[in-house]
């Protein structure tokens, strides 16, 4: 593999870029605050702009790591934030990467994660030389299957209690794909 670290990628309707410090109101007011949008994450929302802000500088600190892939999603319409998409682990041994994304709640059902997931597969694949990329939700959370189906990832199975997220253990539903299945 050839780590590349967080580049800039685009697609019709979004930038996804690196995190700069100026997002913390458009993250904070879209979707870090929001309810909705963390009940299947690891993290609470975040109760001030305060929390986002502290966050942000611990973020944009990582990237100076070759290794480290962290995207906000910039809807090019509106020219702030709206959602993350971040590599949330690596097993080099492998080849492997796993994804976890959120999206602001006013953006939901327009395809703007598929569309953004894509653009990160086509990178991660093709530019670093990753073979195989996964992702987990929360059985209670089907949008976010849906999401990884539409990206070309297919179900491999069900990790009984096998997470912990805001909602406590649950059990994770696991998809991945192939570097030759993205390109078949």
């Amino acid at each position: 593999m050839e780590h590349k670290g967080t580049v800039i990628l685009e697609t019709p309707r979004l930038i996804l870029r690196p995190y700069r410090l100026e997002d913390a109101e458009a993250m904070y007011r879209n979707w870090a605050s929001d309810e909705a949008v963390t009940e299947y994450l690891t993290w609470p929302p975040h109760e001030s702009i305060a929390v986002t802000k502290t966050l942000l500088e611990l973020w944009t600190g990582e990237y100076a790591r070759e290794d480290r892939y962290n995207w906000t999603l910039e809807l090019k319409g509106l020219g702030e934030p709206v959602g993350a998409l971040d590599v949330v682990g690596i097993q080099e041994s492998i080849g492997e990467a796993t994804l976890g994304w959120c999206l602001g709640s006013s953006w939901w059902g327009q395809g703007l994660m598929p569309e953004a997931a894509q653009a990160v597969l086509r990178f991660l694949f093709r530019e670093v030389g990753f073979r195989r990329i996964a992702a987990q939700h929360d059985l209670d959370n089907p949008k976010s299957g849906r999401v990884m189906e539409k990206i070309g990832m297919r179900r491999e199975g069900i990790r009984r209690k096998g997470g912990r997220n805001r909602r406590g253990i649950v059990d994770l539903v696991c998809y991945a794909i192939l570097a030759e299945e993205f390109e078949g």
